[in-house]
């Protein structure tokens, strides 16, 4: 099934855990990825690639207690820590109608207020759907990566966490953001 049938079916189902385009395009530096959409369109003005305007998240344990808790058998999938830089966008409005960058950060931050998921958009076009790593915490409302991502709706930032990918779904865990 190809990758846009399957998200359609996931996000109608509310199983959404992260999406990579198929198909490549070539990028700065000889790097193969899926290439950026509309990317005339989404100039950002906080911070580059090269650049980041600051940091989201914390280097640590693949995975928190929390989740070797709630894991199957106490066996989590087999993610590793990770930082990526990139966009982070409204991943609904960018896989429908390729909105991103500065025109697009009120719209984006309106929709994280919503519950929209939230995207990390890497300079070759990969994208990655971030969540909170501490399971129990997250499901029980006790996280608040969420304000940070609407504060930085738009702005490319370096995201650390854990990495976990299946079937073409790319997924970064952010740890460090329990309610105190």
């Amino acid at each position: 099934m190809k990758n846009w049938m399957r998200l359609g079916l996931l996000v109608g189902g509310c199983a959404l855990a992260g999406f990579v385009f198929s198909g490549a395009a070539q990028t700065k530096g000889g790097k193969k990825g899926p290439g950026i959409l509309q990317q005339e369109w989404g100039k950002v003005e906080g911070g580059s690639y090269a650049a980041p305007m600051g940091k989201l998240g914390t280097k640590g344990e693949t995975w928190s207690a929390t989740t070797m808790g709630a894991a199957v058998n106490g066996q989590a999938n087999a993610g590793k820590p990770g930082t990526v830089v990139g966009e982070i966008l409204d991943f609904s409005c960018y896989l429908q109608i390729g909105k991103h960058g500065e025109k697009h950060r009120s719209c984006a931050q309106k929709c994280f207020t919503a519950g929209q998921p939230i995207g990390l958009l890497a300079q070759d076009g990969t994208m990655y759907m971030l969540m909170e790593e501490e399971h129990d915490p997250r499901r029980d409302g006790l996280t608040d990566f969420r304000k940070s991502a609407i504060e930085h709706a738009s702005h490319i930032m370096e995201v650390s966490g854990t990495v976990f990918e299946h079937g073409g779904y790319k997924a970064l865990y952010v740890q460090g953001y329990l309610k105190k």
